[in-house]
């Protein structure tokens, strides 16, 4: 059977500053860098920004597993939660509590080869007053079946578990 290659019709999320939920975290597993190897994970975002399709669009960063006080994660979560960790929560900070809760993602793209890229520049807290919004359609990773797409059919928030309830999102 031929395994073919075809050309892409990808449109990143516009640049600016867009509402988000978070809806999954991918554990990468070990993963070599110019660092040698890291435990990496993808942080998964949809935007309140619809694709032509009336999908939401997604966005993602990859971060090492790490909240040493140099980390991107650390600085990303910090800023995030508008608040820095406590020395107990340093021990150990569950990545799943971040599923479903909302925040603010500057966007800026970036040209290489050919090709405009969408990068999370910083994640800050919701403004006051503004309104949460729930994951759309969305499957995570770890739940697709091998040949499932990542979102299914605009609206459809079955998929979606998550409580963001609570004014400190994590």
């Amino acid at each position: 059977m031929p395994i073919m290659a075809k050309g892409s019709s990808f449109v990143p999320c516009p640049a600016g500053l867009h509402q988000a939920v978070a809806c999954d975290i991918i554990d990468l597993g070990n993963v070599e860098s110019q660092f040698g190897v890291k435990h990496k994970v993808t942080l998964v975002f949809q935007v309140n920004e619809p694709m032509d399709d009336g999908r939401p669009f997604l966005v993602q960063r990859r971060y090492t597993l790490s909240l040493d006080q140099k980390a991107s994660l650390r600085k990303d979560l910090e800023s995030w939660r508008g608040r820095p960790f406590t020395a107990d929560e340093l021990k150990g900070f569950d990545l799943e509590k971040l599923l479903g809760v909302n925040c603010q993602l500057n966007i800026q793209h970036t040209d290489r080869d050919g090709s405009t890229y969408a990068n999370i520049t910083a994640i800050v807290p919701l403004s006051k007053g503004m309104t949460k919004m729930a994951v759309n359609g969305y499957i995570r990773k770890k739940d697709r079946e091998p040949d499932q797409q990542p979102a299914t059919a605009a609206g459809d928030d079955d998929t979606f578990a998550g409580d963001d309830s609570s004014s400190v999102p994590f």
